[in-house]
């Protein structure tokens, strides 16, 4: 017998709180559902989030007093292995409305296996795919 699930949601480990707040749900259009207790608005330390199906968790990579000033450029490399993959039923208007928003991305492509994708990365370089 199988196990029953509902959803998946990936917890991704931020360096700037406020920055991926903005991406996610200000570009993205993902809602807040919860969050830790906020120091100010969107300085805080974990938060949920959902975009009808869709959800992710977002969690500060450094405790508050101890995050240093700039991201250590070694761990962004290690993103490329990460990919979220959302459904989406209009690449091509995902593509024009995240255009207007004001981020550089290449035009949708079709893959080798038939899936109309269009690739971009979050401020961590975390891989997102709408397809």
């Amino acid at each position: 017998m199988a196990i029953e699930m509902q959803g998946l949601c990936p917890l991704l480990q931020v360096f700037d709180m406020p920055a991926s707040l903005r991406f996610y749900r200000d570009i993205l259009g993902f809602e807040v559902v919860s969050t830790s207790p906020p120091r100010a608005p969107d300085d805080l330390d974990w938060a949920w989030l959902k975009c009808n199906d869709a959800a992710v968790m977002l969690n500060t990579r450094y405790e508050f007093l101890s995050r240093p000033p700039v991201p250590d450029p070694t761990a962004a490399r290690f993103h490329d292995d990460v990919g979220l993959f959302i459904g989406c039923p209009d690449v091509d208007k995902a593509y024009a409305e995240l255009c207007a928003k004001g981020l550089d991305l290449r035009p949708p492509k079709v893959a080798h296996y038939g899936m109309k994708q269009l690739h971009l990365k979050d401020p961590d370089g975390y891989g997102i795919c709408f397809q």
